[in-house]
């Protein structure tokens, strides 16, 4: 097979690989069951190196377009399959919350998060368990990380015994801030950078910066829990904007940013937590121009960015020229959570106290996670490390879909998401929390809908984490499909 490559293109390698061989595929050229060239002979044939193809092929995977044989190679795919549509069409009310839900007093301040995170952890720990709640990617493609790790504490070893600079190694920001310009559109240098304790922390900076106790602050409807503790532990009033099928009801928004005039706007614009809804650059663009309009800042967090199967728009920031936004990304999502390195895009005259801060809460992030980060980058382990997530979630995706399809009522409705590890199960009217209680008696850890909401007063649904093994997924959608499918004959 012969790969023609441009040498001084601006595109990458991996993917004039990955375009010259899906146009061989759409002319008909590599037909249904054709063999591709191995790893090796490729990267021989092409002069590239092998991880350059192990890309090329993995982002070829990802598309549907071939599939890996264990032990025999790739092959193009017999058929690609026709994308599944959402259903999702939820109920368009607005949640305003002046006061937290009715936690006991000494449970307010965390309340539905805190108990989530621990049932999570021992849910993680116990033999067996099925966990369809937690967000994290993947656990593998990543049997290079005790190497790159001994590389990159080697190279900050005569820098441990100081302390570092609050807003980030420059190295690592200078890596951040090029693929933020290449990959999301982003107008950022490393002067706009702050490296975080992974996005939690960098969401309590900016939240703790703007928002002053009975302050309003808009957030999508359903939302991440983390993001609603947060706000009721400092006493802030939350109006909850109900989610469409295409992001947060933009109508209803601009209503309530009248009436409350809020100071913040909370949102997730790729691959939304929970829903996994991606908004479109008109999306993006109007949410922006009513918070300029209403003189309202917004916090815009794409912890999921990077894991999408297809091309996603530019992030609101990359739009903002008022400096109203601030974007919030992370590494805990796209390579491993326990790494704890996240980033804030922060621009103007916000960018100096945020800093501050940032000194205030923990002096500077592990230089060492700070060193492992970068050396991914570096390397270029980390885009490939990506398009291996890409690949796996969207077997893993199409595996829960299936399912769902098959052992839940035809009452419930879902998302179907360009990626991420969530998707979001609107149900019909079932106790909830009763069937997640007996599904962990089955050995099926799942998180129920409510705690999503602000006041958890939404409608009944699920949230779930499709990253598993496919029988994992099988087992689980199972067990939870026929616990409501009993609900619903009794």
């Amino acid at each position: 097979m012969r790969i023609p490559l441009e040498r001084h293109s601006s595109k990458a390698v991996y993917l004039q690989i990955r375009d010259r061989i899906r146009r061989l595929i759409e002319t008909g050229a590599l037909q249904t069951g054709d063999k591709l060239p191995s790893i090796r002979a490729l990267a021989e044939n092409t002069g590239v190196n092998k991880l350059t193809v192990i890309e090329a092929y993995n982002v070829l995977e990802a598309d549907g377009l071939i599939a890996a044989r264990p032990g025999s190679g790739y092959f193009v795919n017999p058929t690609i399959q026709p994308k599944s549509v959402s259903n999702f069409a939820p109920p368009q009310d607005v949640i305003v919350s002046e006061q937290p839900p009715p936690y006991p007093f000494e449970e307010a301040k965390s309340g539905a998060f805190f108990n989530h995170y621990m049932a999570s952890l021992q849910a993680r720990s116990s033999p067996g368990m099925i966990d369809l709640s937690s967000g994290f990617p993947s656990d593998s493609g990543l049997e290079d990380l005790p190497r790159i790790a001994r590389r990159a504490v080697k190279q900050v070893s005569g820098s441990l015994f100081n302390y570092d600079n609050p807003q980030g190694q420059l190295m690592l920001r200078q890596q951040i801030s090029r693929m933020l310009v290449q990959q999301h559109g982003m107008n950022v240098t490393p002067e706009d950078l702050i490296i975080t304790n992974g996005s939690k922390q960098g969401l309590s900076l900016v939240v703790h910066y703007y928002v002053k106790p009975g302050d309003w602050v808009i957030v999508e409807s359903p939302t991440w829990h983390g993001m609603l503790s947060l706000l009721y532990s400092m006493g802030a009033r939350v109006i909850g904007i109900p989610m469409t099928a295409e992001g947060m009801n933009l109508e209803l928004l601009e209503k309530n940013l009248y009436t409350y005039r809020p100071k913040l706007i909370f949102t997730v614009s790729t691959l939304h937590n929970p829903t996994g809804i991606t908004t479109a650059q008109a999306h993006r663009q109007q949410l922006l121009q009513l918070a300029e309009h209403y003189d309202c800042v917004i916090l815009e967090d794409n912890a999921y960015e990077g894991l999408n199967f297809e091309p996603v728009p530019a992030p609101i920031k990359a739009l903002d020229r008022k400096d109203i936004a601030t974007y919030v990304g992370t590494f805990s999502k796209t390579l491993m959570p326990g790494i704890r390195v996240g980033y804030l895009v922060v621009t103007g005259k916000h960018y100096q106290p945020l800093v501050e801060r940032k000194l205030l809460d923990d002096l500077h992030v592990s230089t060492v996670s700070q060193a492992i980060v970068s050396e991914y980058l570096a390397s270029g382990h980390y885009r490939h490390h990506l398009a291996h997530l890409q690949a796996q979630h969207r077997q893993s995706q199409t595996a829960m879909l299936s399912a769902l399809h098959k052992y839940f009522p035809s009452s419930a409705s879902w998302t179907v998401p360009n990626g991420g590890t969530f998707l979001w199960v609107q149900m019909p009217p079932v106790p909830m929390a009763e069937i997640c209680q007996k599904a962990l008696s089955h050995g099926v850890f799942v998180a129920e809908g409510s705690p999503f909401f602000p006041g958890q007063q939404g409608y009944p649904a699920l949230r779930l984490n499709f990253t598993l093994s496919p029988k994992k997924i099988e087992r689980g959608i199972s067990v939870l499909g026929e616990l409501v499918q009993a609900y619903l004959l009794s």
